[in-house]
């Protein structure tokens, strides 16, 4: 499969190189691989005589989850538009990839510090919308550069060219079942590792010899310590060292804090490493608060380094403290730090203030009134009661209400997680909305906030009108902002609260509102956009959706956020299918959104 490129890609110019587009193939091959493939089928292909019982087993453990790919574009705006013309995100995050790193550095005899690989991970929709990634490798090759010889190398071979499949409710017995399996049908082991960053171990093979896909090595990932397995694995021993490079295939962390897998060691000291690296989980929140609040980000460059003591001047700090909050924010992979001193990385410019989507809001957020509220967790877990009632003594939509300043923090934390809403535009409710004929259809966003959602959507549906139902302040704050937008004239404002749900429109919205709340106050929410909805309306509710296999999710971590601070909870689709039953509405499907988000759609019943 090829991507859907702009003609520069199609017919190379003269500053395209042949190189450049068979990048651009290659990556459009990846993107279109993993939006096709069933598991099943792939399965099946992947290990050739793999049928009958024996697949359907591997099929209801296995979820095929990315496919890898190594590219060489010539600086990063040249690999943000090879993403883009292949139909993927292009401000997906960058980070260093350690261990494609360290391996091409070995295969071609180069210094690692020359090498300056990237990995991303732009998602995709598989074929009924389950959520998957394209696992981006990319080494910079600038033109005139010595590392030619590598890329033309490295893409002949596709040494890091592999498919992965994640593994459902992992324990010991069936990742022996399911490597046996692999073994048995001709794979063979290449490798693994365990990242205790994100307590997830991966397991690579060689993919036996008829295998019917592009790809030679396989990748299953399971989440938590499984070790001793991984050491069966790699023919050792169980208890002997397992370090970064054992093995060819040490996972890159998929989380802008990862740093180096640690090795393993006996259980007793295992376990003790792992729970103190848990137990500092706070220090990563109050690092990242106080980089956002010395503007360090504005203070420091991606391309060139600069040193302590001038950081400290232009930010007014102690120049030997925050060498020290330096070297842990490099740690955490925020900044990078080099012969010429500090760079920031592209998960530090995120907390840069006039960045897109600036996630520095959120984190002055979460290392603020949110962290206080978490020291009373254990008040919250005793008594049900939120901890951020127990120490502010009201709820925190109150507190923020009586406090501008903090309010508008709070109002612009909500727009940092901006990537959750970029699919929401494009959900068949709303095109088909847009694209109705007749009279123009109209979206209401209830509780919207600043217009973030809505702005998105009638800039994707030109032909839409939106009303943006909130409380009075956040109604001002978002009638400034999308005026000094092309949407402002398609928009209407109403101050007001859930009962004032206006009747006889055509798309309803509520984003990240019902998680704030117990089911009983959810129940009245809904029954009021039950009662304005004409019979042929639709409701999209966003959310992210508690797992029911027991998997890793930010829905879980954020199940106790809500808990903590507003009272509310994430929940299951089933529980929220009954809400909307208890409400008069029918949940009629749901989809996939980034950072772990859903779509959920229903009808009047």
């Amino acid at each position: 499969m090829h991507c859907d490129h702009s003609p520069s890609f199609a017919m190379p110019t003269p500053a395209m190189t042949a190189s450049a587009v068979d990048d651009a193939e290659r990556l459009g091959a990846a993107a279109g691989f993993v939006r096709e493939q069933d598991t099943a089928v792939l399965l099946s292909r992947v290990l050739p005589g793999l049928d009958g019982p024996e697949l359907r087993a591997l099929t209801d453990r296995c979820r095929f989850a990315h496919a890898a790919v190594l590219v060489f574009p010539p600086d990063e705006q040249a690999l943000r538009r090879q993403l883009a013309a292949c139909g993927l995100p292009a401000d997906v995050p960058a980070q260093p990839s350690v261990v494609v790193r360290d391996r091409l550095a070995g295969r071609h005899h180069r210094d690692a510090a020359d090498l300056d690989v990237r990995i991303l991970r732009p998602a995709v929709q598989g074929p009924d919308g389950e959520y998957r990634v394209v696992e981006v490798f990319a080494l910079t090759v600038p033109p005139g550069s010595g590392l030619f010889g590598i890329a033309n190398d490295e893409r002949r071979a596709d040494h890091e060219a592999h498919l992965a499949f994640d593994v459902a409710r992992p324990d010991p017995l069936l990742l022996r079942g399911l490597l046996a399996s692999f073994e048995r049908h001709g794979a063979a082991a290449d490798g693994g590792g365990y990242n205790p960053h994100e307590d997830g171990t991966v397991f690579y093979f060689t993919a036996p010899s008829g295998t019917k896909t592009p790809y030679g090595r396989v990748e299953l990932y399971a989440s938590g310590d499984h070790r001793d397995v991984l050491a069966e694995h790699l023919g050792r021993p169980v208890g002997e060292r397992i370090d970064r490079q054992a093995g060819a295939g040490q996972p890159d962390s998929p989380r802008p804090s990862s740093a180096q897998a640690s090795p393993a060691q006996p259980d007793g000291y295992q376990a003790a490493e792992t729970l103190l690296r848990l137990l500092t989980g706070a220090w990563t929140t109050q690092a990242l608060a106080t980089c956002g609040q010395l503007r360090l980000p504005e203070a420091m460059d991606r391309d060139t380094g600069i040193g302590a003591a001038e950081l400290a001047r232009a930010v007014g700090a102690d120049t030997r403290s925050l060498a020290t909050l330096l070297r842990y924010l490099a740690m955490l992979g925020v900044v990078s730090e080099g012969p010429d001193g500090f760079r920031l990385t592209d998960v530090g410019a995120l907390l840069e203030a006039e960045a897109p989507s600036s996630m520095r809001p959120l984190a002055l957020m979460y290392g603020g009134p949110f962290y206080q509220s978490f020291a009373h967790l254990t008040h919250a877990v005793r008594t049900g009661q939120p901890g951020f009632e127990h120490l502010f003594g009201e709820n925190h939509f109150d507190h923020f209400a009586r406090d501008p300043e903090l309010r508008a923090l709070f109002d612009r934390s909500m727009t940092s997680s901006a990537p959750l809403f970029e699919a929401v535009p494009a959900h068949p409710v709303l095109t088909a909305a847009a694209t109705a004929p007749g009279r123009a259809r109209t979206v209401v966003d209830i509780a919207g906030g600043t217009g973030e959602l809505l702005g998105r959507i009638l800039s994707a549906h030109p032909t839409l009108h939106g009303v943006l139902l909130e409380l009075p302040h956040a109604l001002a704050a978002a009638r400034a902002r999308l005026a000094r937008t092309e949407v402002g004239a398609r928009c209407g404002y109403l101050a007001g609260d859930f009962a004032d749900v206006p009747p006889g429109n055509d798309v309803y919205i509520l984003s990240r509102v019902l998680h704030d709340w117990d089911d009983e106050r959810c129940r009245s929410i809904l029954r009021h956009c039950a009662d304005a909805m004409p019979r042929d309306a639709d409701l999209l509710v966003v959310e992210r959706l508690l797992p029911t296999d027991g998997t890793a999710s930010l829905a879980v971590a954020w199940d106790l956020h809500m808990m903590c601070n507003t009272g509310g909870r994430e929940r299951t689709v089933d529980h929220y299918a009954r809400l909307f039953e208890d409400s008069g509405l029918v949940l009629v499907g749901h989809s996939p959104l980034a950072l772990g988000a859903h779509t959920l759609h229903a009808r009047r019943g």
